[in-house]
């Protein structure tokens, strides 16, 4: 699993246990719903730090809580 795949779980699983959808993610967060639509579908390969901060804040998270999950940690290095 990569690091963009992570993310848009993580996106997903927020969603899920907030019970809104990815308008109203958008909505809360101040963002186009088209960012966080770029991410989730594979468009946005490496979406920005400020965007998933956007998220967090617009979830009531911390960038750390996000980040933080055996999922993430069980990632590889990308660099090659």
């Amino acid at each position: 699993m990569g690091t963009i795949t992570a993310v848009r779980n993580r996106i997903l699983q927020f969603c899920g246990a907030h019970g809104i959808s990815i308008n109203k993610l958008a909505t809360i967060s101040a963002l186009p719903p088209s960012s966080i639509k770029n991410i989730l579908y594979g468009k946005s390969q490496n979406p920005k730090r400020i965007t998933i901060k956007m998220i967090c804040d617009g979830l009531g998270i911390t960038l750390g809580q996000f980040f933080s999950t055996p999922e993430f940690d069980a990632l590889e290095q990308e660099l090659q």
